[in-house]
């Protein structure tokens, strides 16, 4: 059974720069299906400002055939021990909505133990060009309302241009994330993403779009100098 992988990692500058305009991880690497390497930015952060794309920060998200060959990878493959340096989670896919390319999405599915289990939420998508200034309008107020939600434990944006988009989000439970996403937070403004929703529904921001829901399995490393935020994982 597949399994996914997100990293956050900050990397020296000239390998950041590298990276936008080429994705280190090689498509032939032994294991791997596909990954997206995108440049890190802050959930709310206003367009033009320093936290809106920041460039040695960079998330990873990766879909592999099994955990060894991960494994292997972050061991034995320059960049992967660059990552190892990082924090990262291994996923066991739940359920998806919409469709993207690239991953292969599958057929089997685990199951979280109860509502009050921690989830993992990755959104991405491909975006159409001349909708990028609505999108923003829209999804600002639904970054902001994600970024502040008192069921987030640790949530981003990120992006590789010229056109992926993507979003990830770890929730204390799954009941409170899917609060959030129908509009019944206990949260100032709580129909944000409930309305961004039915706005994307009226006229497609995306050539592709799809929102990825994940079991975590385990968590290793630090990210800015923090550990261990998913509850009861074996972390290493």
């Amino acid at each position: 059974m597949s399994i996914f992988s997100y990293h956050l990692v900050k990397i020296p500058f000239t390998l950041a720069i590298k990276g936008i305009f080429s994705n280190p991880i090689s498509k032939n690497t032994k294991g791997l299906i596909h990954s997206e390497y995108m440049t890190a930015m802050t959930l709310g952060s206003p367009i033009i400002s320093p936290s809106r794309f920041l460039i040695r920060q960079v998330a990873i998200f990766a879909q592999w055939e099994n955990e060894k060959d991960l494994e292997n990878y972050l061991e034995k493959n320059k960049f992967g021990k660059i990552l190892t340096k990082g924090w990262h989670t291994r996923l066991s896919f739940i359920r998806d909505w919409g469709k993207i390319s690239g991953f292969k999405i599958p057929e089997q599915k685990v199951k979280l133990e109860n509502v009050s289990s921690p989830v993992v939420a990755v959104t991405i998508a491909r975006m159409k060009p001349f909708e990028i200034p609505r999108f923003l309008h829209w999804g600002r107020p639904v970054e902001k309302l994600v970024r502040d939600h008192s069921g987030a434990i640790l949530s981003l944006a990120s992006i590789r241009f010229p056109n992926t988009v993507s979003t990830f989000s770890i929730w204390k439970t799954e009941k409170e994330m899917t609060n959030m996403v129908h509009g019944h937070s206990v949260m100032p403004k709580p129909q944000r993403h409930s309305n961004a929703m039915k706005e994307r529904e009226r006229k497609k921001f995306h050539f592709e779009f799809a929102t990825l829901r994940f079991k975590p399995i385990s968590e290793f490393g630090l990210w800015k100098g923090q550990g261990n935020f998913i509850p009861s994982l074996k972390n290493n």
